[in-house]
């Protein structure tokens, strides 16, 4: 009887550990192409000659950088 219920405890914790990596890969992906877009330019970011073109939606994203952070800024056009 203990045997199985110690099968069972492993298993369960293998369960809540892949549901924990799922959440954890949901929440904090990487998500910074997604976050800056915008259609007002913040002020210091200078306009680069990178373009990204959506193969399914035909949507064109301007790429901006702040030489003083590094940040960059994605402007759909």
């Amino acid at each position: 009887m203990t045997a199985i219920i110690v099968i069972v405890g492993i298993y369960l914790l293998q369960i809540i550990a892949v549901v924990a990596f799922i959440l954890l890969g949901y929440f904090i992906y990487d998500k910074r192409f997604r976050r800056n877009h915008g259609t007002k330019v913040a002020e210091g970011f200078e306009r680069t000659e990178e373009v990204n073109l959506d193969p399914v939606t035909g949507e064109k994203t301007r790429v901006y950088y702040n030489p003083t952070t590094g940040e960059r800024f994605y402007k759909k056009e």
